[in-house]
């Protein structure tokens, strides 16, 4: 006999089923013992009759113990029936029970939200905590968030493809994870901040239309709404200019909530666009939340911030950029950057979109000329040899036939976060870090062999000598 999971005991009135999961609730009653069992798809209370070969056993078990339940499905009486929860019309006449695995005593109680758990407790068992109500409900939607946007991307023609974790450092942002390298000593690969520059390459590669539910990592102090590694949707178009790539983010968004969130309401469709300048000035912040009543947890206010400054002042004196290097002036500044003339007022074609006081994306049309990417470089005083040694790659595949395109990316945590009403990204991210970029459930990160060490040629230097 197959089994059978809970959800669809309604259709199995009258017959024999086995079912599988976790022992929810037990009640002992003396001659009757009740069984709340649950597994992925919900929850099904099961009753063990007094003369059933089952009592025993029943007596025995335990709450979160692992249980194969042989059983026939039955109505409830009338006066027994609960229409306020899944399954309130029928119960299991227990048969027949297999353990599978008994469990301890838990570190906490995972049958009513964990919130108020010491958030340590909750990252050291994980997996217990995502066993609970709240948290099954986030990692299921981020699923199903994940799946709308791929098949919406396939729809609009985009492929999907995947870009190396092992990569190179370069300064176009946040701080790298390094990685050594054993075969090439004293050289190191990077973990990727973003796909930025390989999504590029998929341009001048002739792919047209990209996207990649990515896995980025950046070593940066952490906050509630950042991790040392987190996941974006990253997109990237050819020969567009930015309202294509905004229109059709534009889209997928207002699709995706909704299907997924019919109960939210959007403030105002086609999402507002406030120039940075604009944005500063009515709300002091460059991701305003505009909502019209903040209090209310299913008013999504979405908006559209652009004309962003291209360069900003080092605290040295000199440029950096504001978003990325890979950013293209609007066109009326590419005399300007050509000329690295008038730099403070040289606007970018930066595109960022914010909710409810949150960027969730951000993104812009592309340098696609290397002449006019190598400006970039000079203004922010990056000497030509290591123009060359960090971006060569970049300036000779633009020199070899790049169409003009950009592209944007979506925090995928940060999104699920505000759409499942949720205070930071922790609780919407399986296997999170705390705070200070720890997992206290693997207990990494953690020292290494001296075994490997010498494998990679890398010595630890003592930096509290007694």
């Amino acid at each position: 006999m197959q089994r059978t999971y809970i959800k669809d005991l309604k259709e199995k009135i009258g017959e024999e089923v086995i079912i599988k999961g976790w022992v929810n609730v037990r009640r002992d009653q003396g001659k009757m013992v009740f069984v709340d069992m649950r597994d992925m798809t919900g929850l099904v209370q099961c009753v063990v009759l007094p003369k059933s070969e089952a009592i025993e056993v029943a007596k025995e078990i335990r709450t979160e113990w692992v249980l194969s339940i042989k059983g026939k499905v039955n109505e409830r009486p009338e006066k027994n029936k609960n229409d306020k929860v899944q399954n309130g019309d029928i119960e299991i006449e227990i048969l027949n029970i297999e353990i599978l695995n008994k469990a301890e005593v838990l570190p906490f109680e995972i049958s009513s939200d964990t919130k108020d758990i010491n958030e340590d407790t909750r990252l050291k068992y994980r997996y217990l905590d995502l066993r609970s109500e709240r948290m099954q409900k986030n990692i299921r939607a981020r699923g199903k968030l994940i799946k709308y946007v791929r098949d919406f991307m396939d729809s609009e023609g985009f492929v999907e493809v995947e870009t190396p974790i092992l990569t190179k450092s370069t300064p176009e942002g946040s701080r790298d994870y390094v990685v050594p390298s054993r075969l090439y000593h004293g050289k190191f690969y990077a973990l990727p901040q973003s796909p930025q520059q390989y999504k590029q390459l998929l341009m001048t590669a002739g792919m047209e239309k990209y996207f990649q539910i990515a896995r980025c990592m950046r070593d940066e102090d952490s906050r509630g709404d950042r991790q040392p590694e987190f996941t974006q949707m990253d997109l990237e178009m050819s020969f567009v200019e930015r309202e294509d790539v905004m229109d059709i983010n534009e889209r997928c968004l207002i699709g995706l909530i909704q299907k997924l969130y019919p109960e939210k309401k959007i403030q105002q469709i086609p999402f507002p666009r406030l120039s940075f300048a604009e944005a500063m000035e009515k709300y002091g912040s460059d991701k305003p939340d505009l909502r019209e009543d903040k209090n209310d947890q299913n008013l999504l206010a979405f908006c559209w911030v652009i004309d962003f400054p291209f360069f900003e002042k080092t605290d040295e004196g000199g440029w950096t950029f504001t978003h990325n290097p890979f950013s293209r002036p609007k066109p009326e500044f590419m005399e300007d950057l050509m000329k690295k003339e008038n730099i403070e007022k040289i606007l970018t074609t930066q595109y960022d979109i914010a909710l409810n006081g949150m960027e969730i994306g951000g993104g812009s049309i592309r340098n696609h000329e290397p002449e006019a990417l190598q400006k970039v470089f000079e203004i922010m005083g990056h000497e030509t040899e290591k123009i060359k040694e960090n971006f060569g790659h970049m300036l000779s595949a633009f020199s070899l036939g790049t169409p003009p395109h950009g592209g944007i990316a979506w925090g995928i945590d940060r999104l699920v976060m505000i759409l499942q009403n949720e205070p930071n990204i922790r609780e919407v991210i399986p296997f999170a870090k705390t705070g200070e970029g720890k997992d206290p459930m693997m207990e990494s990160p953690t020292t290494i062999t001296e075994t490997q060490l010498r494998e990679l040629h890398i010595k630890i230097r003592d930096t509290n000598p007694k």
